[in-house]
Parts: structure tokens; C-alpha cells; sequence
């Protein structure tokens, strides 16, 4: 989606959004000229300018934290993706399973992209970090990640289910501030890549579904690998609003009320998670 899109898709939720920037629409569509030209890369930081200019909104530096949180995120998930396809030669089976790692890689690339152009925008410094600074053994928990395709599927499987937690984590955090709708965007992505990584796993015998579910012993790892057992803290609930959802009618079963609800996961969970994957 490029910037005129993006802003077509603003005025549907904010018809005023152009009297809010400038009274005359003249203005407005000298910008929608400009956004023909401008390259993606350059988008994030014509958007921050818009979005202050039409809310008079500043950046806290709560919220650069947050975003800068996100990013990091993003490098572990996209440096991850991008070594199995280049320097991990016969891992991921030619076809299908490649073009959809490749597909996931770039996506998260973007995302790394955007956040650092929205951080930089804001007044932020971006983190930055390179394949060097992570360790995707674990410390040796996850040995055979980059020779063993089930166990690369296996942690992928982990990093998108904690990116949509996370992301819903800090929903809250970004209330009232135009970043949120960026971060619901990338949030909803992340979710199908969740789903995603979930099916290649079951077309190749896992026992498990596009959503989070109850695994053995009524915990919400479904993953069957308890080293990851942190991803999925607190996903076992049968309740939501104040209200048990097996009490709603007879025949729905904790299974089915855990799989209908994802729960957010805080940042310092997040933080521990991926800190087993920072050097």
C-alpha cells in the first residue's frame, strides 16, 4: 500500500482529516501529488509530519519506547527468516515452504523499516541490530533451529504467536496516538503469519491448529515443546469481561473458550522471552 492508499483509507475513518491539516483543499491535494512520487521508505516520515500538523499531537518518550520495543521484535523475527533462506542451505523445502518464508521475511522487513521511519519521525532513535547479536539456538535450548525444518517451524511458530501478544500488549500505550493504527496494521499481519507458520506445521503431522489452543495437562502451549511454555503464560482462560464463557451454554468447553480469546502479554515478558534470543 502506498500513501495515497494509505491516506484514501484515513479520509473512510476521518472525513475532516483535510480541514484538520490545512482549510483548503488545494493544499491537501498538492500533498496527494506529492505522495505520487515519494518512495515507501520515505512515507513513515511525511505521515508523522501529516498526523501532527492535523492532531497536534507530540511524541512521548513512552511511546518511542514502545515502538523501539516493536522494533526490536521485528529485527529478531526478521533476521531469523532471512539467515534460513540464505545462509541455511536445504533447510526450507523448495516451493510452497519457500516462497511463504520468503513472503513472512519481507513482511518483516517492512515492518522494520516502517517502525525505524515512525521512530525517526517522532524525534526517536531507532535500535538497531544485526544477525551477529542474536542467538537462535537459545543458548543451545533450540540446537538444531537452522538444520531441522520441524524445529526451525517450531520456533518461527513461537516468535509470531509472542509478536501478536506483544503487539496487543502495548495497545494501550499508543491510545489516542496516530502510531496505534500502524501498530493494529502490523499486529494483524503478524496473526496470519502465526496461522501461517501453524498449518505448514500440521500439513507436516503436528497436531495443532491455525489458533492458540489447549495443549496436554490444560496448558495453552500447544507447541508440544515446554521450553516455550513463557509464550503462552496466561493464554488458558475460560474468562473474559468478568464473564466464564463455559457457564454462557452447555456444551462449550474450556478448549473452545481459550480458543476464542487471544490475551495481550506484557513487555516484560516479552523482554524475557526474547532475551533468551539476544546475545
Amino acid at each position: 500500500m502506498n500513501i495515497v492508499n494509505i491516506l484514501e483509507e484515513i479520509e473512510k475513518v476521518d472525513c475532516e482529516i483535510y480541514e484538520r491539516l490545512n482549510p483548503r483543499r488545494a493544499a491537501m491535494k498538492d500533498f496527494f501529488n506529492f505522495g505520487k512520487k515519494v518512495a515507501l521508505s520515505a512515507a513513515p516520515l511525511a505521515l508523522g509530519s501529516m498526523f501532527t500538523k492535523a492532531y497536534g499531537q507530540t511524541t512521548p518518550s513512552g511511546v518511542i519506547d514502545v515502538l523501539n520495543f516493536a522494533l526490536t521484535l521485528e529485527y529478531l523475527e526478521y533476521h531469523f527468516y532471512n539467515h534460513s533462506l540464505l545462509a541455511a542451505p536445504g533447510l526450507i523445502p523448495a516451493g510452497a515452504a519457500t516462497t511463504a518464508i520468503t513472503t513472512i521475511r519481507d513482511h518483516e522487513k517492512a515492518h522494520v523499516d516502517l517502525l525505524k521511519g515512525a521512530i525517526t519521525a517522532s524525534g526517536g532513535t531507532p535500535v538497531s541490530f544485526t544477525y551477529d547479536q542474536f542467538d537462535f539456538t537459545a543458548k543451545n535450548t533450540f540446537p538444531t533451529v537452522y538444520t531441522n525444518y520441524d524445529t526451525f517451524l517450531a520456533v518461527a511458530q513461537a516468535f509470531e504467536d509472542t509478536g501478536v501478544r506483544a503487539y496487543k500488549g502495548q495497545a494501550t500505550a499508543l491510545k489516542g496516538m496516530s502510531v496505534l493504527t500502524t501498530a493494529l496494521q502490523i499486529h494483524s499481519v503478524e496473526a496470519r503469519h502465526a496461522a501461517h507458520i501453524r498449518s505448514m506445521r500440521a500439513a507436516r503431522g503436528a497436531t495443532i491448529k491455525p489458533w492458540i489452543s489447549l495443549g496436554s495437562g490444560g496448558v495453552a502451549n500447544d507447541t508440544g515443546i515446554a521450553a516455550v511454555d513463557a509464550v503462552y503464560a496466561g493464554e488458558n482462560l475460560d474468562a473474559q469481561a468478568g464473564i466464564t464463557i463455559t457457564g454462557i451454554a452447555n456444551g462449550v468447553t474450556k478448549a473452545a473458550a481459550v480458543e476464542s480469546f487471544d490475551e495481550p502479554l506484557l513487555k516484560a515478558d516479552v523482554l524475557n522471552i526474547a532475551s533468551l534470543f539476544i546475545k
